[in-house]
């Protein structure tokens, strides 16, 4: 009896020994499927102690809205990402998987600042709304507005407000 589990086991570590290899794992996808590079435009907002110089990338469709910054763990203090909706509305804003803190400028269609959201917590699902209709909003890094001396009341030039 012995003899047979014996001769039974080692049947069956012999097969677990034939097995075939794992696949190997597949190849890194091409240079082309990799995300692109952003697109950078320049963006300034003239303040009380001058100009100040953006580089933004545009979120201007639904999905490049819907995405933002989330999961961005950087974002250079030049750098932003503003948000064109094409039209005036009332918009809010979260912080749904985003990383790090951001200060949201809200702009109406004559690229004057409507209000600001400093420093949002980055998490919180709390609604951030503007102060009335916009027809962008920018996000930059977290604290800059003040830093930089950034007001409801100035003014941003960019490409989607008129001069």
């Amino acid at each position: 009896m012995h003899l047979k589990l014996f001769a039974g086991l080692a049947l069956l570590s012999l097969a677990a020994c034939a097995q075939p290899a794992p696949p190997a794992p597949a190849p890194a996808p091409p240079a082309a499927a990799q995300p692109a590079a952003p697109v950078f435009e320049p963006l300034d907002i003239v303040t009380a102690k001058g100009p100040v110089h953006f580089r933004v990338e545009i979120a201007d469709d639904e999905a490049e809205r819907e995405q933002g910054l989330m999961f961005r763990t950087h974002l250079d203090d030049d750098q932003g990402m503003l948000f064109d909706f094409h039209t005036a509305q009332p918009v809010s804003f979260w912080m749904r998987n985003t990383l790090i803190p951001l200060d949201m400028i809200f702009i109406r269609a004559d690229g004057t600042i409507a209000n600001i959201a400093d420093n949002t917590e980055p998490y919180n699902e709390t609604p951030i709304p503007s102060d009335g209709p916009v027809v962008g909003v920018l996000e930059i890094g977290g604290g800059l507005t003040q830093e930089l001396g950034i007001k409801a009341g100035d003014k941003v030039v960019h490409r989607i407000f008129p001069k």
